[in-house]
């Protein structure tokens, strides 16, 4: 039996005021308490590597949510693997580089 879930996308513009507004988007869209930290992450490491807009998504299924953050060119390897992946790697089941390099992903559980 397929899981049904849902799909918010959002382009924010590359600058650091976005964050905010990003971690509401995130806190408006799911209720894992972890959500807008883990976004806030993903969209600040995209936007260290000096992207002007960054496409975030966040997708449901069952219990599982995946938060992802694209910008317009490959990351560097400090912007997709620096110091904010420790906090994700800590808060999250999974994590990745979108299959273009462009991105960062993070899967998590549901809020129990």
């Amino acid at each position: 039996m397929p899981e049904s879930g849902h799909t918010w996308q959002k382009a924010f513009k590359g600058a650091p005021a976005e964050a905010a507004h990003v971690r509401l988007w995130a806190r408006g869209r799911v209720q894992h308490p972890d959500a807008p930290l883990i976004a806030d992450e993903l969209f600040v490491a995209v936007l260290g590597s000096g992207a002007t807009v960054i496409d975030m998504a966040i997708s449901t299924a069952g219990t599982r949510i995946r938060i992802t953050a694209e910008g317009p060119d490959p990351l560097p390897l400090i912007h997709s693997h620096g110091p904010g992946w420790s906090i994700l790697n800590g808060l999250c089941q999974r994590t990745g580089l979108t299959t273009d390099e462009t991105g960062l992903w993070a899967q998590l559980g549901g809020h129990q």
